[in-house]
């Protein structure tokens, strides 16, 4: 199934940060602290103006971003779990 995002809203995905364990301590899934990393996976066509024209978004699918880490609504389709938020919400682009 895809997703299409209205407006300013996009649909991202978070990077799973890297798992350090110290000693023999299991950290529970629950008290993991979110990533602040995600790639876009799908943008809306923008926010409109009051004269009805549209704005472009300044981020595109397949990009890197910095996001906090209550940002947006926690989604899952088929399985993979997914965020959506506007673009207010993105704290910056990565550059690889």
């Amino acid at each position: 199934m895809a997703i299409q995002p209205l407006g300013n809203r996009i649909v991202a995905e978070r990077i799973e940060e890297e798992q350090q364990l110290s000693g023999s301590i299991i950290i529970p899934d629950s008290a993991k602290e979110k990533g602040q990393t995600a790639t876009i996976v799908a943008t809306g066509p923008g926010s409109k103006k009051d004269d009805g024209s549209i704005v472009p978004l300044d981020v595109q699918a397949g990009e890197t971003v910095m996001i906090g880490k209550f940002a947006g609504t926690e989604i899952n389709v088929d399985g993979k779990d997914f965020v959506i938020l506007t673009e207010d919400e993105i704290l910056g682009v990565i550059d690889d």
